[in-house]
């Protein structure tokens, strides 16, 4: 077959294919274009998930009759001044869009130009008290200043209304007038019906709701000063109005599309450097959701998911979640244009940086400083699950999206304390009132909660030292399952885990020593041999010299064994046959390429969690309360090494309204 030239209309429909690519994709472009012209106010309806409707009106600059006829034409745009691809200011720039959606759909344009609209007492007074009837948006500075009827020459008043231009599968028909206010309305009707092979790759209409949902959500965040309404048969129409563009109005929006929840579980964060400003909001690690959909980036304003964004955030939280979970954060990178290429990728999504290891460092550190600040905090969701467990015919309350707890962390003996542990936490006799009376509602649902009686009694102590309820996780009031620690706070109740806690007091412990002078080792009188798998013994000595640096001095034994030297004096007398079977397990989960530093902290993770007080052990009123007093002063306390919360915190006012007070 020889080559031919393809004819237009073919052109643009091949365009279509990289641009077009389902209808959230028509609704970003037209949205990103209203954006780009001005406007304060965007509404977009849609029908059969943008297949048959998508209509979006704005209240932007709009377009004059001769930019119209230009709009639809390939290549045509007014947001590059010049040829310099490397300063690109606005979100869209290729002049795409309308003529590839044309090529595909039945397109309508209708538009009027702000410039046009100059009541006649402002060119003929054009006094300064003329302003105040009038936005100074709509009018140049040189009409509201001269105002001389000399003034008209410079500015065309000819076009007292709107214009409209249609195209059908990539025929344009004329150019004609219409009736519009300032800006712009677009409707895209009939989507993809001239090239039906690609109707059948879309999904159902509720998905591509959705679809056009997120993408609105998107854009909605990156732009708290713009309001935004989305209507559509699949969903109730919801309206974010505008917003003042600092810290409080983005919080603000934010709180109004992610919900009420993230606002409340939110982390402030700003950061500067070297021209980049890395501003926004990070979650909480204990409000997480199942996936990766929640991590919203933005550069320059524009909605990305860039690779080296997305792995900066999970570097940031590989210390406190789980690899299952994932964390909710809205971050929003602002940089010269010039260090950044927007033009890398067909839906504009990805970019890259010239600067790439500064901006990933930048946003590292600024994450996990404001992420240490908040280590105090506990995620609100927490404790209102919990209220909601106690109400009575309340519907069984789903499993925690956490990782459930590991083999042997509820068990008593399953790895002894070590030794600076055992001069806080000492075992203490059994009580002997284990015959006491249940209490409990009456309601049947509420027998879960029947717990007998307290483990520990901390009231007596209390009374001696009532400072202690002015801390923020209060004093130790009891501990029940010889597990759980109750304090009281001012105005609540706070519920620890006493293993999840001090796991991560361990955790924060090894790792403040190994950044020092390394972690203190002890050496065993007689080596504790180990007997493995042999693959597990090739996967442990080789990764010796890591565990040495954590006080674990390892050897092989024969082909089938190995043999432990020395352990980390900071856990003291440890179970080491349990904590080597431990650490060959994970090392065969992990990636040849996974850094250093990440091995090395799931390292101390796992002997974090064998070195921890264990669920089942007693306490003493003076234990609790110095566990809790530790959790105050430990950074990060609020989750343990696996991503679970160390404690829940249930409001007075909260447990006032379960019981009808409020």
């Amino acid at each position: 077959m020889p080559v031919r030239q393809l004819d237009p209309a073919t052109i643009n429909r091949i365009a279509a294919g990289e641009v077009v690519e389902r209808p959230a994709s028509v609704v970003k472009e037209l949205i990103e274009n209203a954006l780009d012209a001005g406007a304060s106010r965007i509404d977009v309806l849609t029908d059969g998930g943008g297949r048959r409707l998508i209509r979006i009106a704005d209240d932007g600059g709009g377009m004059t009759r001769a930019d119209l006829a230009l709009a639809v034409e390939r290549h045509a745009t007014s947001k590059l001044d010049g040829d310099d691809l490397n300063a690109i200011c606005t979100l869209g720039f290729r002049g795409e869009a309308l003529p590839s959606i044309g090529a595909v759909a039945r397109l309508a344009i209708t538009t009027r130009h702000r410039s046009r609209v100059y009541p006649t007492s402002v060119l003929q007074e054009g006094s300064k008290s003329a302003t105040a009837d009038f936005d100074s948006r709509v009018y140049p500075t040189s009409v509201l200043q001269e105002g001389s009827k000399s003034a008209t020459a410079d500015f065309d008043c000819g076009e007292p209304h709107a214009w409209m231009i249609a195209v059908d599968g990539g025929v344009k028909s004329d150019i004609r007038p219409a009736a519009l206010g300032p800006g712009t309305c677009v409707e895209v009707r009939d989507l993809f019906y001239a090239t039906p092979a690609r109707l059948k790759f879309l999904k159902t209409d509720r998905t591509e709701a959705e679809a056009i949902r997120d993408v609105v959500r998107r854009l909605a965040m990156s732009r708290p000063d713009v309001g935004f309404t989305l209507a559509g048969e699949q969903r109730a129409p919801v309206s974010w109005a505008a917003a003042l563009p600092d810290a409080a109005g983005r919080l603000a929006r934010l709180g109004d599309v992610l919900g009420a929840e993230f606002r409340a579980n939110a982390i402030p964060i700003a950061a500067g450097r070297d021209g980049f400003a890395l501003e926004g909001f990070a979650g909480l690690p204990t409000y997480t959701k199942a996936n990766a959909l929640s991590l919203y980036l933005f550069v320059n304003g524009r909605a990305v998911r860039d690779k080296l964004l997305l792995g900066a955030v999970r570097a940031a939280y590989a210390d406190y979640l789980p690899r299952d979970r994932h964390p909710v954060v809205a971050l929003f990178v602002t940089l010269d244009p010039h260090e950044v290429d927007v033009n890398v990728h067909p839906a504009k999504t990805e970019v890259r940086f010239r600067a790439s290891g500064l901006v990933r460092s930048m946003m590292v550190g600024a994450l996990r400083e404001a992420l240490v600040r908040a280590s105090g905090r506990a995620a609100s969701t927490g404790g209102a699950a919990t209220i909601s467990a106690f109400r009575p015919g309340s519907p069984r309350a789903s499993p925690p999206p956490y990782p459930p707890p590991l083999a042997g962390e509820g068990r008593v003996g399953a790895a002894r304390p070590g030794q600076a542990a055992q001069a806080i936490y000492n075992d203490i006799p059994q009580s002997a009132d284990d015959h006491a009376a249940r209490s409990g509602f009456e309601s049947g649902a509420q027998a879960a909660f029947d717990v007998g009686p307290p483990s520990g009694d901390a009231r007596g102590a209390a009374i001696d030292d009532p400072e202690e309820i002015d801390h923020p996780l209060g004093a130790a009031r009891t501990q029940v399952h010889e597990t759980y620690i109750v304090a009281q706070t001012r105005d609540g109740v706070v519920i620890v885990d006493q293993h999840a806690a001090h796991e991560r007091l361990v955790y924060e412990r090894m790792k403040s020593a190994l950044e020092k002078s390394g972690v203190a080792r002890q050496i065993l009188l007689i080596p504790d041999i180990v007997e493995l798998d042999e693959t597990d013994v090739e996967r442990l000595v080789a990764r010796a010299d890591e565990l040495a640096r954590f006080g674990l001095a390892i050897e092989a034994f024969g082909p089938g064994a190995i043999a432990v030297r020395e352990t980390p004096a900071l856990l003291g007398e440890i179970d080491s046959a349990a904590l080597v079977r431990d650490l060959a397990e994970h090392m065969a989960e992990w990636d040849e390429a996974l850094p250093l530093e990440r091995r090395l902290m799931h390292v101390a993770a796992t002997m974090a969690c064998h070195g921890s007080v264990r669920a089942g052990r007693r306490l003493r009123p003076e234990e609790m309360n110095a566990l809790l007093r530790e959790m105050e002063e430990t950074p990060n306390s609020g989750q343990c090494n696996h991503g679970r919360p160390t404690y829940v915190e249930l409001k007075l006012a909260d447990i006032e309204r379960l019981f009808g007070r409020r």
